[in-house]
């Protein structure tokens, strides 16, 4: 009797059913997408159709790498570089092999980045992709050497680069190997830099660590999308370095932009227009400036 009445308080209290109830209300998976952010649900198709970005609050949602070219660039333009170059482990950090081979197989990615040449509208472009769902696209020694080789390629080829970022930061199972990546991406930015080249910069959600402090920021045009998250270190270790409190806003991009970090916050739907209409001013100004010499 007593088994029969906690039975029943259960149900009232925590929500448990039975496989009846289950049956009747259990709803079908990937139907329905609710916002981490304003907690609204909408259909997962509406969602989908709106490049993932949340009808109610605007919260753009993180995109894997696929997907993040799958609307960025033309159709079929894409021609992948290096694409099967893996991370060794050289400081022998335990698991990391592993890790590795589970995220390779849970992503369908060798890495947390994808580099390549492609269009953009029709504009001729490298462009780079990090994916935050491989290990917090953290950089390590291939994710730091696919850049830098990307970059060096467009120096060579005279072409502009677009890298879209997100990162949690050095990957530390690399140790030193990983730090070493942002003075190599920072330097390859650096003489694309000289040669006169366009390199533009679009922080999503997050960017962080020592991204943030090397070939991220060195954008001649630097973008985020709305309401992301871009920082070196985190807010408690900032406030408990400098003994003060920090603004509610304090790493978002609407910050940033205020501050002068950033040049423009651009939504996702409107992302490919304003790349190819900054590209094609470029190429213009390129043209008018050899007609000259």
């Amino acid at each position: 009797m007593l088994e029969d009445l906690f039975s029943v308080v259960k149900v009232r209290f925590n929500g448990d059913k039975t496989e009846d109830d289950k049956k009747k209300t259990d709803i079908p998976k990937g139907l329905l997408f609710k916002c981490p952010r304003c907690r609204s649900v909408t259909f997962m198709e509406e969602f989908t159709k709106a490049g993932k970005v949340c009808p109610e609050c605007n919260y753009h949602s993180r995109l894997p790498a696929k997907e993040r070219l799958e609307i960025t660039v033309d159709k079929g333009s894409f021609e992948e570089f290096d694409a099967q170059m893996i991370s060794k482990n050289p400081i022998d950090f335990p698991g990391y092999n592993k890790k590795q081979l589970e995220m390779r197989e849970k992503t369908g990615l060798k890495d947390a980045v994808l580099t390549g040449r492609a269009k953009i509208r029709g504009e001729d472009c490298i462009i780079i992709v990090m994916d935050s769902n491989f290990m917090m696209a953290s950089m390590g020694s291939v994710v730091g050497e696919k850049i830098t080789r990307a970059i060096e390629f467009a120096t060579e080829n005279r072409l502009p680069v677009v890298a879209f970022t997100a990162s949690g930061g050095a990957r530390m199972q690399e140790g030193i190997v990983a730090l070493m990546q942002m003075a190599k991406t920072s330097g390859a930015v650096a003489k694309h830099n000289e040669a006169g080249l366009l390199y533009i910069t679009v922080m999503t959600d997050p960017t962080t660590g020592g991204v943030t402090a090397s070939f991220a920021s060195l954008g001649d045009i630097i973008i985020a999308e709305p309401k992301v998250l871009i920082g070196f270190a985190g807010r408690r270790v900032i406030e408990g370095t400098i003994k003060q409190k920090l603004p509610d806003d304090f790493q978002s991009a609407e910050f940033m932009l205020e501050n002068g970090f950033l040049d423009m916050i651009v939504e996702r739907k409107s992302m490919r227009r304003v790349l190819s209409n900054l590209l094609k001013l470029h190429r213009l100004s390129g043209k008018e400036a050899a007609a000259n010499e």
